[in-house]
């Protein structure tokens, strides 16, 4: 059990010197979530098609491309 969870329910209030420090959460999506999205998007196409491979890659190109473009605006802030 981790301190902060004990102290919880020994009813204290932990000071921010005690506390585990948290990471950084990054403020935008990786490229991983953009490739999943594109599948999807992609397999709904293939779908609508009657061919199913031309769909994801075709949604596989988009989510890497919307990925890359996304890493690169956020490299330019």
């Amino acid at each position: 059990m981790s301190a902060t969870a004990f102290a919880i329910l020994k009813g204290k209030e932990m000071t921010n010197e005690q506390k585990e420090p948290q990471p950084d959460k990054p403020k935008t999506q990786s490229m991983g979530f953009w490739i999943a999205i594109g599948l999807a998007i992609g397999a709904g196409i293939g779908v609508t098609m009657d061919n199913l491979p031309i769909g994801i890659g075709i949604g596989l190109a988009l989510g890497v491309a919307i990925g890359a473009a996304q890493n690169q605006r956020n490299k330019s802030k």
